[in-house]
């Protein structure tokens, strides 16, 4: 009997045990029913992402794609948490598990579909534009007028590839953080700066010394930005983002988000992202 009794005990053990390994496992692989939705994103790029000093002077991330992450994050059911770090390191991090997502005003080109899934576009921007002193701006009324000059573009984006491959003749240089170009730019070590259209217009708007060149009419079309998952959703996440999207459109929010952004203009701070290594 003592025996029999002794087995039993054993086997409801086990039984036991496999069953909370069970539950461990489950929770696990179903990363989808997690609270929180946590965003990786470069918070050097105003107006999409920057930071600010809010009213308990508290730093706090702002932009028209921390708005976007928030209203996704909302629609899901899920706190946002937002983690700053600089633009070519978000992919990599992104790969590794660091993030759910990433928001950085990110186009889903040809490189970036080797190692991450995008949504739907949720916005499209203006025409990249060239920055360049006000004193200068004669100078460059064409591309053609870059050549023998240095021009900064942020490492790992597709600035770069513009700059390598319609400024011809000109010398890239790829630096991590927008905030270290255009005070590159500002300090006449590098003759031009590479950005989005908008990006281009918020620095214009704030520093009378930097002007938009006349060549960059010739830059071509914006693309559309995304929203990045890790290949292949594991956590099964993009369904809820487009549909986010989706109603996100429908309801014309970036307008709103837009002008949240233009608002905080003369408060956004100038910071270092951090460096995952």
């Amino acid at each position: 009997m003592k025996k029999f009794v002794s087995l039993l005990l054993a086997l409801l053990m086990v039984a036991s045990l496999a069953a909370c390994g069970k539950k461990a496992d489950d929770s696990n692989n179903n990363s989808n029913e997690s609270k929180t939705l946590v965003m990786g994103t470069s918070a050097d790029y105003a107006p999409f992402e920057f930071m600010y000093k809010g009213e308990d002077g508290t730093m706090q991330y702002g932009g028209i794609d921390v708005s976007v992450g928030q209203y996704i994050a909302d629609s899901m059911g899920k706190e946002l948490k937002v983690e700053n770090m600089s633009f070519d390191y978000l992919l990599p991090s992104l790969v590794k598990g660091d993030f759910d997502i990433v928001i950085a005003a990110m186009e889903a080109d040809g490189d970036r579909l080797k190692s991450a899934d995008f949504s739907d576009p949720y916005y499209t921007d203006l025409p990249p534009a060239i920055l360049v002193k006000a004193a200068d701006a004669d100078s460059y009324k064409t591309l053609a007028d870059f050549s023998g000059k240095s021009v900064a573009a942020q490492t790992g984006t597709t600035k770069l590839d513009i700059v390598n491959e319609q400024l011809t003749g000109a010398n890239a240089v790829p630096l991590s953080l927008v905030t270290d170009m255009v005070n590159e730019l500002v300090n006449g070590k590098v003759d031009a700066i590479l950005v989005d259209g908008a990006v281009a217009q918020q620095y214009a708007s704030t520093n009378k010394d930097l002007v938009i060149a006349d060549a960059s009419s010739e830059l071509g079309a914006a693309q559309p930005y995304c929203v990045a998952v890790a290949k292949g959703d594991p956590k099964g996440l993009l369904p809820a983002i487009n549909a986010a999207i989706a109603k996100m459109n429908e309801e014309n929010k970036l307008e709103s988000f837009i002008s949240a952004a233009d608002a905080l203009k003369d408060v956004w701070q100038e910071v270092t992202a951090d460096d995952p290594s």
